[in-house]
């Protein structure tokens, strides 16, 4: 696994979209100039669903912000339409993410402990804000369901880092 870097460029990965058509990761739509992705664990995690539920309850103050919201997993289109009927979300949810696509977020990816608990690898949660100019301006990735961020303080950070110029932070090169 290789992090991607703050202050780089955030790989735009287009993948199936629940609905229909596509959507792009890093690419805000709308009227919206920055990001939010959500990289969650897929139907089989119960905290993955309380975060997408209060993440629905949020995206109108995230949008007030000119921050899109995008959710995304591994999982196949049938269980992605399965966890958007638990919370009936208005976000735009990504499905069917590869295993190389996970790599190439940077994220952790791991085995499922058994056949009751998914069919398939699955990407560990990740968070990544993307700025106007398509630069990662802050990025959370965990290995374990158990780390997430707040997102009410994602959201104050986003609103200061706007209001105040704020630079990306984080990318220090060694001399």
């Amino acid at each position: 696994m290789t992090a991607l870097p703050a202050g780089h460029p955030f790989p735009k990965l287009d993948i199936d979209k629940l609905g229909g058509g596509t959507v792009t990761l890093g690419a805000p739509q709308g009227p919206h100039d920055w990001q939010l992705v959500i990289i969650y664990r897929g139907l089989h995690c119960p905290l993955c669903k309380k975060y997408l539920a209060e993440l629905e309850g949020m995206q109108e103050k995230f949008h007030a912000q000119g921050v899109d919201i995008v959710v995304a997993s591994g999982d196949p289109e049938d269980k992605a339409r399965a966890m958007a009927e638990e919370f009936a979300p208005t976000l735009a949810m990504g499905y069917g993410l590869s295993v190389e696509q996970m790599q190439t977020l940077g994220l952790y990816v791991s085995d499922p402990r058994s056949p009751q608990e998914t069919d398939r690898p699955f990407a560990e949660p990740g968070l990544f804000v993307v700025n106007a100019d398509g630069d990662i301006q802050m990025v959370d990735v965990s290995n374990a369901p158990f780390l997430r961020p707040d997102l009410e303080k994602v959201l104050g950070g986003i609103t200061y880092i706007r209001a105040n110029d704020y630079p990306i932070r984080g990318t220090h090169k060694a001399a």
